[in-house]
């Protein structure tokens, strides 16, 4: 992955992406994406963010987020990362031996990096928002955007909780 600049200055919000490393599907299992969304929000909570949307996806993640403050967005993506990282290993590997013995137990659960795509208006949030709940139903995974439990179309669409605090971005 090339090295991409980050522009965490003027309050932007962030369309995020990362992976699973070797692009593998880590997060198959609901645990493992219930892992991933639990740490979000405490992240989230932890530096004052705020969440418009996310997905979370067999081999990657997307979300939506927007700190009030400069300079939050890699700190942010290094503890999500970290966290989510220890209790999937630990999870596979007590709960999913199989599985974790295919997998040598020194590769990471996230590929180096993340891809983050700053959001300067109304028009390009609605743009990834859509982009990011379509991603279940272009991978066939579900029939409709809201039929994927580990995204916030459901919030967007039928107003129902997703699990982790969601909303349009001010």
């Amino acid at each position: 992955m090339r090295n991409r600049r980050t522009y965490d200055t003027e309050r932007h919000a962030h369309f995020l992406t990362f992976s699973c490393y070797k692009r593998r599907r880590l997060l198959d299992v609901d645990r493992a994406k219930k892992i991933v969304l639990g740490v979000l929000t405490s992240q989230l909570a932890r530096q004052q963010g705020r969440c418009a949307g996310f997905v979370v996806m067999p081999n990657h993640v997307h979300a939506i987020v927007w700190f009030a403050a400069d300079s939050q967005i890699s700190e942010f993506v290094k503890h999500w990362k970290h966290r989510s990282s220890v209790q999937i290993k630990r999870f596979l590997s007590t709960r999913i031996v199989s599985y974790s013995r295919t997998i040598n137990p020194d590769d990471p659960v996230w590929q180096a990096g993340f891809y983050d795509f700053n959001i300067y208006g109304p028009k390009k949030l609605r743009e990834k928002l859509n982009y990011m709940h379509r991603n279940s139903v272009e991978k066939g995974l579900v029939a409709r955007t809201t039929d994927w439990p580990w995204s916030s179309a459901r919030f967007y669409e039928d107003r129902r909780s997703v699990g982790v605090p969601v909303g349009w971005l001010d």
